[in-house]
């Protein structure tokens, strides 16, 4: 019988809406599942589930004396060479314990301030990051070369995609929010910000040239950003206003019945900026998706099996694409049920977080790294 494992998990308060924000809170719900103790560092409190109450570690006014209190046998620290992978690698050797880091990979795209720190963490505490963590989960193929870039062992890189919660995200759906905007018939769903660098542009144009002339097929584009007036405009001048409707970015819980409805999902990003994490959803409610041919995407969808995968802003191939998927029932069909199939096989929360729990315990074996010691209660 396995024992159970303290678990800490560390998320930087800088970029926990983009990184770790979704990821923690569930790796903590499946690891409790699981029966391990764990506590959550750097979130506000109640984002990520914990377990038991460790009065040291629940009453510690700083990181450093949590962690001291908490004792885990292995951390999980998120963004590879973030200030809290520092942080992490400074409590793993002092503690004893395992290093994970979770690495999401970044792009051109990737806000300043991140790109800022991710500069100065390769300078100031790469190697000895480096030289501490025994394993890094990439969570996409782009996360995973990255991670090779920084210097990180080949050995020590595992691909673990993102779960999906399969409960949640299922078939037969039904959503008060299309009823509230007056939204039925076919759907081309997109759910994004609304910026011309997300491909949003290139969909709405082939919406216009294709579907977007008959009465029973709607684009609902759901987000906010930058560009979404200048896409209303837009749609005013290529005749299709009454077809587009502009949602606003959803809440969490009326996403599972908006992708549940929609006929298929659009995903027409330009670049690797976007993560595609509606994807592995979309999949999970039986949905085929159309998708621009880039790795991250590419990672998810198999062209002609699972949806479409077409060149990034090339009109014409979308223009296609989205003919092909209006006018194949058959097809969107076999794609949405082939989709159910692979995100229950390879997307599903239980299975990801078996594997991570694995990497967790082979971290938690290795022999500690050692270090001097070190007050953690201070800042460096």
């Amino acid at each position: 019988m396995n024992v159970p494992l303290r678990v800490a998990l560390l998320v930087d308060p800088l970029t926990l809406r983009s990184k770790g924000g979704e990821h923690a809170p569930e790796l903590a719900r499946q690891l409790l599942g699981k029966g391990h103790i764990v506590r959550g560092f750097g979130a506000p409190p109640g984002v990520i589930p914990h377990s038991g109450t460790d009065l040291e570690a629940e009453t510690a006014t700083d990181l450093g004396r949590g962690l001291v209190g908490f004792r885990p046998d292995v951390l999980v620290a998120y963004d590879a060479l973030s200030p809290t992978a520092w942080w992490g690698a400074r409590a793993a050797r002092r503690l004893g314990a395992g290093l994970v880091l979770i690495e999401f990979g970044g792009t051109d795209r990737t806000p300043l301030h991140e790109r800022i720190l991710h500069g100065m963490g390769e300078r100031l505490w790469g190697r000895y990051v480096r030289n501490t963590a025994q394993r890094v989960v990439a969570l996409d193929p782009v996360a995973r070369e990255q991670a090779l870039e920084e210097g990180f062992p080949e050995a020590s890189v595992s691909l673990l995609p993102q779960g999906v919660d399969l409960e949640h995200f299922r078939p037969g759906l039904v959503s008060g929010l299309c009823r509230q905007h007056g939204i039925s018939g076919r759907i081309v769903l997109y759910i994004g910000r609304m910026e011309e660098s997300r491909g949003v542009g290139t969909l709405l144009r082939a919406f216009a040239s294709t579907v977007g002339q008959r009465e029973d097929w709607t684009l609902v584009l759901a987000g906010e950003g930058s560009h979404r007036e200048r896409f209303r405009a837009a749609a005013d001048r290529l005749g299709v206003s009454s077809r587009v409707h502009f949602l606003g970015r959803p809440r969490r819980e009326e996403l599972p019945a908006l992708i549940g409805v929609c006929t298929f999902l659009a995903v027409p990003a330009m670049d690797d900026g976007v993560r595609g994490k509606q994807i592995g959803r979309a999949m999970a409610c039986g949905k085929p998706v159309l998708v621009s041919d880039l790795p991250r995407l590419r990672f998810h969808v198999e062209d002609n099996v699972t949806g479409l995968v077409v060149p990034p802003g090339d009109l014409h191939s979308w223009v296609e694409a989205m003919q092909r998927m209006a006018s194949s029932p058959v097809a969107r069909s076999r794609w949405g049920a082939e989709a159910r199939k692979r995100a229950h096989e390879r997307l599903a929360w239980s299975d990801i977080s078996a594997q991570f729990e694995q990497v967790l315990r082979e971290a938690a074996k290795a022999p500690p790294v050692e270090s001097p010691q070190t007050d953690l209660g201070r800042s460096a």
